[in-house]
């Protein structure tokens, strides 16, 4: 991952190969812009929260707010124990509403801070036997003063810009050093006499991702698209429906079966497949075809010598379906790919 916070950009990391689509990121609307960011769960809802309409819901990787305005917020002790996930909903702002911590919410639920949220998922907000004491309520809008990112901005540039430590500017946005940013993005500069960030509550003893966690999805149209492209080329493989599941629960925790044309460095498409690893050129890669072909290599690799699929690895049919998953993709995040075994099996099942 490295210091993908490094540079801003619609594929932060990749280098700039068309001045045209550049041209429209930099043209893109600040609250277009932040939507994608926060969708992704690789920017984080407070750099969306400056948008002044309402924004359409793309891609879900971290929900997007439905309105230019704060929800009301609630007292901790009166926030229910746990939460079903509505369109418009990110952890950030559920958290502001009842009066909890963000982290404390992610540890709960063993999210990470890039991990996604579902409509009709179940959050759990508090245990039982816990009554979290207020977050302080942060500045007003009005208070708040933000850094508009341009082109080639990274954070550590803005931290050193204004005179604020890396880490400070991160805990302020809710973003970590993975977090990437993009052109039109408002950054909150916090104050350089603020105090650090309280630590979560000891109460909270789930600080390790739960391993029971899993997550629930329903398959909107375009999931559904490329969810049956990678069942459709599988079979046409003769990739049994083990096979099917490690590639559908590998393209939900990489893109969320969305063909994103953006990633951490050069990373592209269903899979992130990055063209710079030998994936192909970025053309091809952002072909869903294409890339579930090399995602499940064997005889019919495009980038035979080049990658490795899932039929490339020996004992592959042995291996659990997170295990088999980073063989072929090799993420930073290794053990994120096991929540989505449940449904990808439930997918598979739908899409019969």
């Amino acid at each position: 991952m490295g210091d993908t916070i490094g540079r801003a950009g619609p594929s932060a990391g990749r280098e700039a190969g068309s001045g045209g689509r550049m041209r429209r990121a930099l043209a893109m609307p600040v609250a277009i812009a932040s939507t994608i960011a926060v969708t992704l769960g690789i920017v984080q809802p407070a750099d969306a929260a400056t948008a002044g309409t309402p924004k359409r819901h793309p891609k879900a990787k971290g929900m997007i707010p439905g309105t230019a305005h704060a929800p009301q917020r609630v007292a901790a002790s009166a926030a229910p124990t746990e939460y079903t996930v509505v369109e418009g909903d990110t952890v950030s702002g559920i958290a502001e509403r009842f009066g909890l911590a963000t982290p404390d919410i992610l540890a709960l639920n063993g999210l990470g801070w890039s991990s996604l949220i579902f409509p009709g998922q179940r959050l759990v907000l508090r245990t039982a036997a816990s009554a979290p004491q207020p977050a302080p309520a942060p500045p007003a809008p009005s208070e708040l003063v933000r850094h508009v990112v341009a082109e080639g901005d990274t954070m550590s540039g803005i931290a050193a810009q204004h005179g604020i430590g890396l880490d400070e500017l991160l805990s302020a946005n809710g973003l970590s050093r993975t977090s990437l940013i993009f052109p039109g993005q408002a950054v909150v500069l916090p104050p350089a006499t603020a105090a650090p960030a309280p630590a979560a509550p000891a109460a909270v003893e789930a600080a390790a991702p739960v391993e029971t966690e899993t997550v629930t999805a329903p398959l909107t149209d375009e999931m559904r698209q490329h969810a049956r492209v990678i069942v459709d080329v599988g079979r046409s493989l003769g990739v049994p429906e083990h096979g099917l599941v490690v590639a559908l629960a590998a393209a939900a925790q990489e893109s969320g079966l969305r063909n994103v044309d953006f990633g951490d460095r050069d990373s592209l498409g269903l899979f992130q497949q990055r063209p710079s690893q030998g994936w192909g050129t970025p053309e091809e890669v952002l072909d869903p075809t294409r890339a579930t072909l090399a995602f499940y290599g064997g005889p019919a690799n495009p980038n035979p010598g080049r990658t490795r699929g899932l039929l490339d690895i020996d004992g592959w049919e042995t291996m659990s379906v997170t295990e088999a998953a980073q063989a072929v993709q090799r993420s930073a995040h290794p053990d994120l790919y096991a929540k989505w075994e449940p449904q990808a099996r439930a997918w598979l099942a739908e899409l019969g």
